[in-house]
């Protein structure tokens, strides 16, 4: 096989690699080149790095939507998110990123219990 036919082949399997994934490939570069210990990135680990987070995106929204509360109405929302998150081991490295959402006047409630039992303390 000539270096021309070697590289039409790569060719082809390039093109169709990128159509099994939804993600852009040129975000995931970005996101991948911004840490200071990638210096370069082969383009083999990138669309691998691109599945697996897609897979994982489908992932957490399956669970979460089968967890979640609305299977009834056939949609998912970040209180979904942010439950399995807090509730299945797998996904509780992700408790900082999907918080879940409090009111502001809940929040200020609770600051004020806690300075309240700080000065208790003292």
């Amino acid at each position: 096989m000539s270096s021309l036919e070697t590289n039409s082949v790569k060719d082809d399997q390039a093109s169709g690699n990128k159509k099994t994934i939804s993600l852009p490939i040129s975000r995931v570069r970005l996101i991948m080149k911004s840490s200071p210990d990638v210096s370069s990135i082969n383009q083999d680990a990138l669309f691998l790095t691109t599945k697996a987070t897609e897979l994982f995106v489908q992932h957490l929204a399956l669970s979460s939507f089968n967890n979640g509360s609305g299977k009834d109405t056939n949609t998912l929302s970040y209180s979904d998110l942010a439950n399995t998150a807090q509730e299945t081991e797998t996904f509780h490295f992700l408790t900082d990123i999907l918080p879940k959402k409090i009111l502001a006047r809940d929040y200020l409630n609770s600051l004020e219990q806690m300075q309240e039992e700080e000065e208790a303390d003292y």
